[in-house]
């Protein structure tokens, strides 16, 4: 009968030391209908922030946007030519820079009003 309790306590236990631990990583306090105070561990927030990382390709693909509509199609396309025939780092840049339809698109769209 003594490991049974044993056994029960041991888990109750292990559920206490887990719920410690997910509080001390934030936690909320509500009050509930009852006037019961209940305080409940706080979900992690995503590790990569997908917000800041969509706005970071964003401002990329507006760069390049610019940059295209700055100095026009010829001489953006002889600049990425240059740079292909580079060093590794630059080849990953010039691919990375190199005209998209994404980038094509909206430079054509924005090239009337500028």
């Amino acid at each position: 009968m003594s490991t049974t309790t044993d056994n029960g306590f041991d888990a109750r236990i292990k559920k206490v030391q887990r719920s410690h631990a997910r509080m001390a990583r934030g936690y909320d306090a509500k009050v509930g209908r009852d006037g019961l105070i209940v305080f409940r561990p706080k979900r992690p927030k995503p590790r990569l922030p997908l917000r800041g990382l969509i706005l970071l390709v964003a401002a990329f693909i507006g760069f390049k946007v610019l940059v295209l509509m700055q100095i026009g199609d010829l001489a953006y396309q002889t600049r990425i030519d240059a740079m292909m025939s580079g060093s590794k780092a630059e080849k990953v840049g010039a691919y990375v820079l190199q005209i998209d339809p994404v980038t094509r698109t909206i430079a054509d769209q924005l090239a009337p009003l500028f």
